[in-house]
């Protein structure tokens, strides 16, 4: 793995949002940015069109990583920023194999009409679902209203953080990965964490719950107690970090959703599987992925 934070550009203004907010990470991290484009070779049957031909195929996927890096060292001056192309008929599995050699990948995504959050295609899914490094996921609109930096004046790494890092925690499979990559982007970005853990009663709760209303008491301070528990040594590792934790009643989704509109950026898990029919997100993280509004980080673990 080499130190980058790399983003997948297609030339979209959703790519060249992620682009941007990629650059502003890569700076925090002190680490070089890499603009990486799969470029699709064209079926026979277009290679040699007058208009659609190869050359010209060519012409405007080598246009798109070269225009977004020239613009990004006018804004970041200090940035060390490279392109790559990778030529690929699976882009999937070409991202998927570009995370695998950096730090961490962005990729852009549409928000939903009317709903507010993501509308993630299959590519990003796929890249999601087998990717084992972080990926990021970065909407349009959140190029700038996550962070506000004064580019004019050349760098932005100095930004002025609006929310705080929001982490889905699940108690019963916590994540050391997942904790520290929180936590360390919340220092670096002089920012808060808030750490979100939503539980439902097992069903075989239910009939102690009908028959003893004190019940759901006494999960409720049983959750709370293991959150606590949980986030004790993380306190003592990171002593200046302002850290607030709420275990609540409820859909784990619905409460990471709800955190995200006051968020810079929620962060959630997602568990390898390196057995079974194929690829797995799982539907908390899934759900997240198409309805937050800031932008998301998936934390793969073990």
């Amino acid at each position: 793995m080499s130190r980058t934070v790399t983003v997948g550009l297609d030339g979209s203004r959703e790519s060249r949002a992620a682009a941007e907010w990629a650059a502003v990470e890569a700076e925090l991290r002190a680490v070089p940015l890499k603009l990486v484009q799969v470029w699709e070779p064209l079926p026979k049957s277009m290679a040699n069109a007058p208009l659609l031909g190869a050359e010209t195929h060519r012409h405007w996927t080598e246009r798109i990583p070269r225009e977004a890096a020239e613009e990004l060292r006018l804004r970041h001056p200090a940035l060390d920023v490279s392109v790559e192309q990778v030529s690929g008929s699976n882009p999937a599995q070409s991202l998927s194999g570009v995370a695998a050699e950096a730090e961490l990948l962005v990729l852009g995504s549409r928000g939903m009409s009317g709903l507010g959050g993501f509308l993630f295609g299959s590519v990003g899914l796929a890249v999601v679902a087998r990717a084992e490094r972080p990926v990021v996921l970065v909407r349009a609109q959140e190029a700038t209203a996550d962070e506000r930096a004064d580019n004019t004046a050349g760098g932005s790494a100095a930004a002025t953080v609006l929310g705080p890092v929001v982490l889905g925690l699940d108690t019963g499979t916590p994540s050391e990965a997942l904790i520290e990559f929180a936590f360390t982007t919340a220092v670096r970005r002089g920012t808060a964490v808030r750490v979100v853990h939503g539980w439902n009663p097992q069903p075989y709760y239910v009939y102690a719950l009908s028959a003893d209303p004190g019940f759901h008491d006494t999960l409720a301070q049983y959750e709370s107690t293991a959150l606590t528990e949980m986030l004790h040594p993380w306190r003592e590792k990171f002593p200046g970090l302002e850290i607030t934790a709420e275990s609540r009643y409820g859909s784990p989704a619905a409460q990471l959703v709800e955190a995200s509109r006051e968020a810079s950026l929620v962060v959630v898990g997602r568990r390898i599987r390196r057995h079974g029919p194929g690829a797995h997100i799982g539907h908390v993280t899934h759900a997240v992925l198409h309805h937050c509004t800031a932008p998301v980080a998936v934390v793969p673990h073990g």
